[in-house]
């Protein structure tokens, strides 16, 4: 069998991801090399990787045109996003990358991309598709006070929880309308809140969906999570899932609130939890691997629940020439 090759862009701090795919791979007996790329020579997963790769940042206009001479130098099978900021960019130049390259993109077509990556936008789908999702207030129903707090505002194409704010009084709300740009204006939810990891193939047919409990987190981040078959959030999700048509790695965010199962928001790609539930079982890397290699899969949930994640940081040392230092 040829190499099966995975490119992954902006690898940053994505160091379980890449040690996921290599896992697969060795599990599935197949060569593989997970090539890890980024504008930064310090990114800590060019290090963990099979191969590092250095690309220009994604505003260069060299940028696809290098992901491409990339894919072709390393004989790459699939490109893997990992950040916001890609997901337009390759959704809009799928199709030349793919026929330049021969390398499949792990991207959900421009619509649905345009649908997750606005929050305004998003607001609107759900509501359209008689999902629950915490009320949206307009500018004028802010200006006439035509609202009750706690507020929640974030921004309308933010991640990470990058200025987002609970508000309690009109004094909070003031100081978070001069932080955020072009906020989103949202009733605060409270309950718990689900991190759920959805893998689809690419003819978006649901493999597997596997809800975290958030227990934690860090920068927006889930830091302590634990994997849990709650079969509402699931079903909802399925749903969801079926109208929206996305494919691959598929991140969404729930809450379950005394209104039932009420969206945040849905990311169209690996989120920075989704080691947990790959390790649970509900393997994104092994499927892809599988998918590449030509066979069908099922939906199933052989994964395990109630099982809890902890994570922390680890060091990389570089010497003077960027060499991995072992002490």
């Amino acid at each position: 069998m040829n190499e099966i090759n995975i490119l992954i862009l902006s690898a940053g701090r994505r160091v379980e991801l890449v040690q996921r795919f290599q896992k697969a791979a060795q599990k599935l007996k197949i060569r593989s090399q997970i090539v890890a790329a980024d504008c930064s020579d310090t990114a800590p997963a060019l290090y963990i990787a099979d191969k590092a790769c250095m690309l220009p940042p994604i505003h260069e206009q060299n940028y696809v045109e290098s992901i491409i001479d990339t894919c072709i130098k390393e004989k790459i099978a699939l490109i893997v996003p990992t950040i916001d900021t890609d997901l337009v960019l390759l959704a809009e130049n799928r199709k030349v990358i793919e026929e330049s390259s021969g390398a499949k993109v792990l991207i959900s077509n421009t619509d649905v991309i345009k649908v997750c990556r606005d929050k305004i936008n998003t607001q609107h789908y759900l509501e359209n598709h008689h999902f629950k999702i915490p009320k949206m207030y307009t500018s004028e129903e802010i200006t006439t006070g035509n609202y009750t707090f706690p507020l929640f505002i974030k921004p309308k194409s933010g991640s990470s929880s990058i200025n987002t704010f609970k508000v309690n009084s009109l004094n909070e709300l003031k100081n978070a309308l001069s932080i955020v740009h072009e906020p989103v204006i949202q009733d605060f939810m409270e309950g718990e809140e689900f991190t759920i990891d959805v893998f689809l193939d690419f003819e978006s047919k649901v493999i597997t969906i596997a809800p975290r409990l958030r227990l934690a987190t860090r920068s927006g981040e889930i830091s302590k999570g634990k994997i849990i078959k709650d079969r509402e959030v699931m079903d909802e999700v399925q749903r969801l899932m079926e109208v929206l048509k996305p494919i691959g790695h598929i991140t969404v965010q729930v809450m379950k609130t005394r209104k039932g199962i009420e969206f945040i928001e849905i990311n169209p790609r690996f989120g920075g939890g989704a080691p947990m539930s790959i390790q649970s079982g509900a393997d994104s890397c092994e499927n892809l691997f599988r998918i590449l290699m030509g066979e069908q899969l099922t939906y199933n949930e052989n994964y395990r629940d109630d099982i809890t994640f902890i994570r922390f940081d680890s060091s990389i040392c570089l010497d003077e020439n960027k060499e991995i230092v072992e002490w």
